[in-house]
């Protein structure tokens, strides 16, 4: 359980930002309370680069605070930094979806959400990537309300538990700055 709760590179959870922000979010809350209000603030208050075309492509999990803006894969680092800063065990999750919305093409990428470990519970996955019209994720424990359901031929729920994000999305994350560049390299393989 430890590696969940380990700082690394990526999850920078030392950052003064993030470190501050952690205790703001959990001042008097139960643990329940504040995985949820740590899902709504980056689910809420930090853009998804993709729904908004940004050109700032963050990595690390202070960065993500710092610029306000991240792909699904960053904003699930913030929300890891934020739990683990308050010794809340979080791992990194990916589904394997379609490109595609309506399931057309034969093209996939990965997506990237959050495990939270609940002694009562077990692994209790989360996706903070951001509400928009037809995605809708909510923290309603025990029910997970996650922004995409597995619907497609291909498209998988990848049942492992990563404490650090996998190669693939750190190496398109640090090598593509645009909007345009990001989104046409999203990774779709695991690559450690």
């Amino acid at each position: 359980m430890q590696e969940f709760l380990n700082e690394t590179e990526i999850i920078d959870y030392y950052d003064i930002g993030i470190k501050k922000l952690a205790f703001q979010l959990s001042k008097g809350l139960s643990k329940h309370e504040i995985v949820k209000k740590s899902f709504e603030y980056v689910r809420d208050e930090i853009r998804h680069s993709g729904d908004h075309k940004d050109n700032q492509t963050t990595l690390k999990a202070s960065d993500v605070l710092k610029y306000k803006t991240g792909w699904c894969y960053s904003k699930s680092h913030l929300l890891a930094a934020i739990l683990r800063a308050n010794n809340i065990p979080c791992a990194l999750v990916y589904q394997r979806l379609k490109l595609n919305d309506d399931g057309s093409g034969d093209k996939f990428c990965l997506h990237g959400l959050n495990a939270v470990y609940f002694e009562e519970y077990g692994w209790f996955r989360i996706d903070a990537r951001g509400n928009k019209k037809g995605v809708n994720a909510q923290f309603d424990f025990p029910t997970e309300k996650l922004a995409f359901q597995i619907r497609f031929k291909g498209e998988l729920d990848i049942p492992k538990l990563y404490a650090s994000p996998v190669g693939e999305v750190v190496k398109v994350l640090s090598s593509y700055k645009s909007y345009k560049d990001v989104i046409n390299n999203l990774p779709d393989t695991l690559v450690m």
